[in-house]
């Protein structure tokens, strides 16, 4: 079985309050982008290994055992003691810590894919319920569908936001944000109009009204980041804006705009859809 862990962006994206669990409460939109990776899930018969697990295409850090794919297996493992064994294979194309939540969707992803083909029954609840411990985002994935997300962003909630009558420009500097790091720039704060409020503006009213609380740390310790967005604003863009903690910049163009012109980096990651 194949599946293609596609990515997503955030429209806005408040941090409310710190929690006492050490997470932080939140209010964002994601919408999924379709920018994938590849997984492969195949059924081994000979059980010396419970799980064999390789990657391709763009480096993926970190040991074998913490890789999210694996964890995914052997949460369902747990649950499901007969679980077969497997090799799954990665084919990683969306950039790491980006703000697109590529790992949380490998992660997802592989939920779904073993699910399906082992027939588990699990049902959509459950799965969402069972991707929380892999990734704050990664029950987005489960649903993979527009949505409004509250507390670590696992409370979801459709919306009808529609972006397939614009042309979205996706731009990653190479630049990898600690998240860690990143949080502990922000002072959090609720006296604002909701997010689930301002996404129902006009698209030509979210430049000076949908926010991302992480622009202003991490432009001013990356002020390469900070001149994507100026950028695309320059270059006609309705909305520009960071994605998640960064550092991807995604810029909402009319369907017609043509951006063959703009010329980025060779190791910035690029893409129009």
């Amino acid at each position: 079985m194949i599946v293609f862990p596609n990515c997503k962006i955030n429209l806005g994206l408040h941090i409310l309050q710190k929690r006492g669990d050490g997470f932080h409460n939140l209010e964002t939109v994601f919408y999924p982008i379709p920018i994938h990776d590849g997984l492969e899930v195949i059924q081994m018969d000979n059980r010396a290994s419970e799980l064999i697990f390789t990657t391709s295409g763009l480096p993926v850090d970190g040991a074998l055992e913490s890789n999210i794919c694996y964890k995914a297996y052997h949460l369902l493992k747990r649950d499901f003691p007969n679980l077969p064994s497997a090799k799954m294979h990665l084919h990683k194309q969306i950039p790491t810590g980006a703000g697109l939540g590529g790992g949380s969707s490998d992660g997802a992803f592989a939920l779904l894919a073993l699910n399906k083909k082992f027939n588990l029954g699990l049902s959509e609840a459950e799965l969402m319920e069972r991707s929380i411990q892999l990734g704050s985002d990664a029950p987005f994935f489960i649903v993979n569908k527009p949505s409004y997300a509250t507390g670590r962003g696992e409370e979801l909630i459709p919306v009808q936001t529609d972006l397939s009558l614009f042309k979205l420009l996706i731009v990653n500097p190479n630049i990898h944000i600690n998240t860690g790091w990143a949080f502990s720039q922000i002072r959090p704060h609720t006296d604002r109009p909701a997010i689930k409020e301002l996404i129902q503006l006009p698209y030509t009213e979210w430049k000076d009204r949908l926010s991302n609380d992480f622009e202003p740390p991490i432009f001013n310790a990356f002020p390469q980041i900070a001149v994507l967005k100026e950028t695309m604003h320059n270059q006609g863009a309705l909305y520009a804006a960071m994605s998640g903690s960064g550092s991807t910049v995604y810029g909402i163009f009319q369907k017609e705009a043509d951006l063959t012109h703009l010329r980025f980096p060779e190791h910035y990651f690029v893409k129009e859809v």
